[in-house]
Order: structure tokens, then sequence, then C-alpha cells
């Protein structure tokens, strides 16, 4: 974190890229529509690769299986929500956001439940090897996504926002979709919570201190594994959380969505320094906001925007924006 409370020049990219697409987008009120969208967006992928960057940050592990960890969440969001059609159903804030709970907390539950079964048969006899990792957590995916197709079938499936958070807010002329301001809200509650386990935590101190050196850690009687394998289970929690929360970003699910997401993942964790937090923070907010002003602007490139945003970033920092020590 003190590289991120030091080095202010990557904070300003995300401010930068917003103030360069406001002469191009013409409008004030469209251009604002557009940037808080583009928040929204980013702050869903960071709860998504949050995860993976723990898992790779802290373990070293490349784990391409994540997606299956994002589709899972949104299913158990699907069966979760669809029992709660009184709650759900009510115009009334408040208790749209007290159905949204328990299918959030059931999704990160059930993540990481599975995430225990996959660290242990799947990650955990190639720790250490980077080209195995990337083969078997491919296959590991596979399978989970053919065992969602089991249970819920190959279909899409509607996953509807609660109808007190359809429409939108009225700023000015500007329009600003009520479930994107909560999105945003529950990206910096994740980002606020890690950033605080990880400096401030004798959790947080154990683990760090286990990546740079082990053994000395086990020395003095703390399991690593068990940390590693914990860091594992969170890191699916989190991408069960994002699956939830990308589900009713897009008002449907299907089982090929954590694979279709990842790609956005592994550019917001490469434009972040492979493995930092904050870095991760700023490269999905780049990315949503990337994402958002190519979709309205040049809606043709919108789909190689990300990438070129990835090349562009990396010509100026070839580690990214905040690349971890040693990595």
């Amino acid at each position: 974190m003190k590289a991120l409370e030091l080095d202010w020049k990557p904070l300003a990219l995300v401010p930068l890229l917003a103030l360069i697409a406001l002469p191009l987008v013409g409008s004030g009120s469209t251009w604002l529509t557009l940037t808080v969208a583009g928040l929204a967006m980013g702050m869903i992928i960071f709860i998504i690769a949050s995860g993976l960057t723990l898992v790779f940050g802290l373990m070293d592990v490349l784990n391409f299986g994540h997606g299956v960890f994002i589709a899972l969440g949104a299913y158990v969001a699907t069966s979760v929500l669809g029992g709660m059609g009184d709650w759900t159903g009510s115009t009334e804030l408040w208790r749209n956001l007290v159905a949204l709970a328990p299918a959030m907390v059931v999704g990160m539950l059930v993540a990481g439940a599975v995430g225990v079964a996959f660290e242990r048969f799947i990650v955990r006899p190639v720790y250490g090897q980077h080209l195995k990792q990337i083969l078997i957590t491919m296959g590991g995916m596979i399978i989970g996504e053919e065992l969602i197709k089991v249970i819920w079938g190959p279909q899409q499936i509607a996953l509807p926002l609660p109808e007190g958070l359809r429409g939108s807010l009225l700023l000015g002329d500007a329009s600003i979709e009520r479930y994107r301001v909560v999105a945003v809200v529950v990206g910096l509650i994740v980002f606020a919570l890690l950033a605080w386990t990880l400096a401030r935590t004798k959790i947080g101190l154990l683990i760090r201190a286990g990546v740079q050196d082990r053994e000395m850690v086990e020395s003095l009687g703390y399991r690593i594994r068990r940390l590693f394998v914990g860091v594992f289970v969170v890191g699916s929690a989190l991408a069960g959380l994002g699956g939830v929360m990308w589900g009713l970003y897009q008002q449907n699910v299907t089982p090929q969505m954590g694979a279709q997401v990842n790609i956005l993942i592994f550019i917001v964790i490469i434009i972040g320094g492979l493995g930092s937090t904050g870095g991760a923070l700023i490269g999905a907010l780049l990315v949503g906001l990337m994402a958002n002003y190519t979709g309205f602007l040049v809606p043709k490139v919108a789909l190689f925007s990300n990438i070129a945003l990835m090349v562009a970033v990396l010509l100026w920092r070839p580690q990214g924006v905040y690349p971890v020590a040693n990595r």
C-alpha cells in the first residue's frame, strides 16, 4: 500500500481518461451518464478481479478456472432471488437490498465451498508450475461449466433487477441508473476491506510475510498452507460475489459467462501489476470507462479498446501501474 500512497501518477489515469473523453462526447449530461456507468462497470469487474488478484499476488497461482466461480455465484443468485418474489417485486428500496443480501452471501458461501475442493484437487498438485496451472485450471472450468448445466440447465436464465433498483436517478439532464450506484458502493466496500485486512491485520501481515519468507513464518509456528488455502477460498468467494453483481448488471446468466468475463479480468490484473489490489482497482476503472466511452463514440472498436488500453499502459509501465515486488 505504500506504493499506492507515494506514487500518484497511476491515480491520475482515471480522471485523465474521463477528461479526454469529455470533449469527444460533447454533451456534459451524456458524459456524466457514461462516466458513472463506466465506474459502476469497473467496480463490478474489480470485485471479480480482486479474487484472482489475491490468488496470483499472494499464492503465485495462475487460476484460469476463476470464471467458474463467477458463473456459480450468478446461478446461485437466480435460485435465491427466485424464491424472494415478494421482496424483489417491491418498489421499496430497503426490501430490495434485504433480498440482495442473502443472494450475495449464499453466492459467496457456495463459491467459497467449491473453491476449497478446487484448491485441494486441482490447484494443489501443480503449485509452482505455471504452465500446468493454466492447463489444469482451464480443464477445471470446463468441468464446472458442465456441472452448472446439469444443475440449472444449458439455457440462458433471466436475472432481473429488483423493482426498486430499476430505473434511473436524474442529476440535471444526466440519467444515472440506480443499480450502478449500488455497484459503486459495493465495490468501494470490498476494496476498503481488502486494503484494511492486508495492511492492518495480523492475518494480512502473516500472509504477506509468508509470501516473502515462508520458512521463517512456519518456523514461528504458523501454518502458511492453511492461510494460503484461506486466501484461495476468499478469492473464490469474491468471484462469486462479482458473479452476482455481473449477472444483475447483464440481467441474465449463462454457463459460459465466467469464461467471457475472464478476458476483462486478465486485462485488469495485467494493467494493475499482476497481484496488486490497488492496481487492480485502477485497471478495472480504466477498463469500465474505456468500454463505455468507446461503445458510445465508436461502437465497432469497443471490443478491442481495452486491449489497446492495456498496450498503452504497458508501453508506459511494462510491469503494470503498481507492480508487485519480485514478480
